[in-house]
């Protein structure tokens, strides 16, 4: 059979059919179907010809399947409970029962700094849910997003496939990162004279901070270039090194002690954070689940401390 012959098909049959299959009694079937008995029978007589076998065979009162019957009725029912489930307006989604598992993609310093916060309250919400990550950037968001690796993704992305929707989550402000060996305030100069680690996923020297600083007609020496936050607070504890991340990762970082967090001492535009996703599965009630819980603790609603303080000694 293929996909043409469904055309032949009454679908009501099957639901007769899966109803005898429960009751086992044409009287009790019809009843539960709001049929008549000749009804249900002829329906049967209609069964028994598609499937040219007798499917349920007398026994007193009682109808007994056939081993074909018990055949059908094994693929029928998970089939029949997909095409409500395809047909119905929309699919419950209950997280704290939900054993699904969704594909997301993350930039490493979200991984890195906001992931872990969010997971817990994550796995309170919805205990058996499993997350798969996967690691994204500018770069690779659109063709994840494309090719279905993820169904939805959080990093600062650009050019996005254009059924492709974003939700803007928070800015992106750069701060100093170095040891708390380090004394004093971070001017220019000092900023300019310290060896620099950069963090990039596809080990490039120069980004936006160098082309600021060449338009005012300084450099810096980036003398390390790392491909994940994973190793950075090791790398700088005790050395003379610095480094620019993103707010939210330098304070992750410095919760844990040894490191200090400062103002870039120049004016570089912040970047934007934001949620995108497919739009294929914008009506899909896990993943608007999903991406409500991903918005709720990824968003900065009202910035941190740090933050502020950042924000207020950089202007």
């Amino acid at each position: 059979m293929n996909r043409n012959d469904l055309r032949k098909i009454d679908f009501s049959l099957l639901i007769v059919f899966e109803t005898l299959m429960h009751e086992r009694n044409l009287t009790r079937a019809g009843e539960k179907l709001f049929l008549g008995q000749p009804s249900i029978s002829a329906s049967l007589n209609r069964l028994r010809q598609y499937f040219n076998d007798p499917l349920f065979i007398r026994m007193g009162r009682s109808m007994e399947p056939t081993s074909r019957a018990f055949e059908i009725f094994q693929s029928l029912t998970p089939a029949l409970d997909n095409m409500v489930a395809a047909l119905g307006n929309v699919s419950e989604f209950d997280p704290l029962t939900s054993n699904a598992v969704f594909r997301i993609g993350l930039s490493d310093d979200v991984e890195y700094s906001l992931l872990p916060g969010m997971l817990r309250q994550l796995r309170m919400e919805a205990p058996g849910v499993s997350f798969v990550v996967r690691r994204t950037d500018h770069s690779m968001m659109s063709d994840q997003l494309s090719t279905g690796e993820v169904s939805l993704g959080v990093c600062h992305s650009r050019e996005l496939p254009a059924n492709a929707k974003r939700k803007f989550l928070r800015s992106i402000y750069p701060t100093v990162l170095s040891s708390h060996s380090i004394s004093g305030a971070f001017g220019l100069d000092e900023y300019c004279n310290r060896p620099h680690v950069s963090v990039s996923l596809n080990g490039e020297l120069t980004d936006t901070i160098d082309r600021t600083l060449n338009t005012m007609g300084r450099q810096r020496q980036v003398v390390l270039a790392v491909p994940q936050y994973s190793a950075l607070k090791t790398l700088l504890e005790d050395t003379d090194m610095i480094a620019v991340v993103p707010e939210y990762v330098a304070s992750a970082m410095t919760k844990q002690g040894g490191l200090r967090m400062d103002p870039v001492p120049m004016s570089i535009p912040a970047l934007e954070l934001s949620l995108a996703w497919s739009g294929t599965l914008d009506n899909d009630p896990g993943e608007r689940w999903l991406r409500s819980r991903v918005c709720h603790h990824l968003s900065d609603r009202s910035g941190s401390v740090s933050e502020i303080s950042l924000r207020k000694a950089a202007a």
